[in-house]
Parts: structure tokens; sequence; C-alpha cells
């Protein structure tokens, strides 16, 4: 079950396992799944076959198949689970997807449940008891993430405190991830190189959501965007130049890498210089949501439009990286 009764828009897709990617015309393949939710996949993804542009989107926080067990075990489920989510960006997501051909992944598994941008072992131990009896398997100590209380699993939140009302076992972690996690992230590096072999390029928009953003200055209006690229690391300068472009042509404040760089997917996922390139979108949730961010709002077809037109730009900018590519690895052989 989930949180509000709802079950994950494509909960009746053919299990990854069984298919090929982009074998099943039009229909989404489930991966994964959401352990206590029998039936419920991690994630499901739609990859065209052949992709009609070299873009991937992915939604990894925006799950909503909640167990009943798991909103149990929270002190204040009612409260912390929609801080936690990216709420309903996989709507934006699926109509953007819809709209343009872009290949879309969506995470179904409830980020209350385990984070998909965070690497597997950035966990705080303290929330299961210590580290895993083989302690020489676990890193020494826990990444910021994790410190901040927003690792693998998060533990606290700002306001809120303590989520959770026990101590999870070692197994239970173990278990999401190896039914979420990792086949989450396998099927992202398959989509990818999937696309980037057909185009010689491929591009994914991480795609986020987030709170209001705080003024950077006095008389100044926030950010509604936020692009993120580890500071060049994982996104050609071109790509992220026409990213900005379009936003500005809409009338959209931006910021850059500020407060949100991006985080695991990217690190894992980018790799430039195979044509593997990965940017964050973050977008504040006012601009779509009701004025409570509990439903899609009036601003939720303008959002969709300006995704639509965001991905086309830069599937243009992507595929004539892709050639460009090409022919350097051609000049490269011949040479």
């Amino acid at each position: 079950m989930t949180q509000s009764g709802e079950q994950p828009a494509d909960s009746g897709a053919v299990p990854i396992e069984s298919a090929t990617f982009g074998s099943v015309e039009g229909e989404p393949v489930a991966g994964g799944s959401v352990p206590g939710n029998p039936g419920v996949p991690a994630f499901t993804l739609k990859l065209p076959d052949p992709s009609p542009i070299p873009v991937v989107i992915a939604v990894p926080h925006a799950g909503r198949a909640y167990t009943r067990s798991l909103l149990d075990r929270m002190r204040h489920p009612a409260f912390a689970t929609p801080r936690l989510e990216d709420r309903y960006a996989d709507l934006l997501g699926q109509a953007a997807a819809r709209e343009t051909g872009a290949a879309l992944l969506v995470a179904h598994a409830p980020r209350a449940m385990l984070d998909l941008n965070r690497a597997s072992d950035d966990v705080d131990w303290e929330m299961l008891g210590g580290p895993p009896a083989d302690a020489s398997a676990a890193p020494s100590g826990f990444g910021r993430r994790a410190r901040s209380g927003l690792g693998l699993v998060p533990r606290r939140l700002p306001g809120l405190g303590e989520l959770w009302k026990r101590r999870l076992d070692h197994g239970e972690l173990n278990e999401r991830i190896a039914s979420i996690h990792q086949p989450y992230h396998r099927a992202l590096a398959t989509t990818l190189e999937t696309i980037r072999d057909r185009w010689g390029a491929a591009l994914l928009i991480d795609l986020h959501s987030m709170p209001p953003l705080a003024a950077r200055s006095p008389g100044e209006l926030a950010p509604e965007f936020v692009i993120g690229d580890r500071f060049g690391a994982t996104c050609d300068g071109g790509i992220i130049a026409s990213a900005f472009s379009v936003l500005a042509e809409s009338g959209c404040r931006t910021a850059h890498n500020r407060p949100y760089a991006g985080g695991y997917v990217l690190e894992r996922h980018a790799r430039r210089h195979e044509g593997l390139h990965c940017l964050q979108l973050e977008i504040d949730r006012t601009c779509y949501l009701d004025p409570r961010m509990a439903e899609p709002g009036p601003g939720f077809d303008a959002t969709v439009e300006l995704l639509i037109g965001l991905v086309r730009r830069l599937a243009v900018d992507v595929a004539d990286l892709g050639r460009t590519t090409d022919r350097e690895r051609w000049r490269a052989a011949a040479e």
C-alpha cells in the first residue's frame, strides 16, 4: 500500500528481469521491489526503442509506495514523509518524457526507506546499533550526508528531529540495498550507455524539487531553479549554458551549484570523456504545487511546458556533441 492508497503509475509494467530494455513498444518495464510491498516495483523505466532523443529523465525522490510497517515505525509520518519527498516531481517527468520521447526512470520506493542519491555505504551506523559484525566490510565512519541526518536511510529532519521509533536491522538495510539501490543504478547505467551508443553522447537530467530557498541578499528574489553539475565535473559546459539560456528566456530565476551541486547519482554515472553527461535540476515546489505544497497547483502546466522546451533544446546540443565526438574518434583512429 502507499501512504494515500495510490499505486505507482506504472505498477503493471513488464519486469526488467524478463524484458529487454525498450523491447515493449510504449510500455514501461519494472525493476527491483519495495520490501514489504508485494508486487510493487522499486522503479519503472520507459525507454523507447530506438531512442528518439539522447536524454534520460530520472526521478529518484518522488516515490510514494509506503509500506504500513514503515509508516508505523516513523515518529511523525504525516509530517515527515512529504518533507522527504520531491512531491509529484514524477508527474513533471512523466509529462515531459511523454511529449519529448526522453527515456524516463521513476523510483516508486520512498526516500524514507532508502535514498537513491546516496552511496550504499553512506550509512549512519548508530541507526543500526553499530557497523556489521564483519567490521572490515564497513566504512571507517560515515559520509557527510549521513552525519547531517540525510544518509542512505534518512535519520532526522530539521525542526522535527529523529524520524524513527527504533533502530533498523542490518538485514533490513541489506534487503533494501539489494531490492532498490542496486537494480535502480544498474538500470540507469545501462540506459545511459544504450542511448550513448546510439547517439554518441547521452544526457541525464536528474530531476528533483526543493522547498523555497531564502533570498541570497536583501531585495533579491530567491532562485526558482538550481542546476547542478558538480562544479563542471559532470556535464559539458555548452549543455549547461543552454539550460541557463532556456530558463532565462522564460524569465526564471536560476542558480548554479548552490545550494545543490548534485549528489551520488551524478558522481556515479557521469563520465564526460565517455560521452555520459549528467546534470541535476532542482525546481522550487511553489512553481508547480498548490499553496499547501500537497497537490499539483496552477503553475503545473507552465512548469511542464518549460521542461519540455528545456529537454528539446538540450537534446539538440547532446546530439551535436555526439556527432562531434564520433568525428574525433574516427580522426584518432585514422591517425
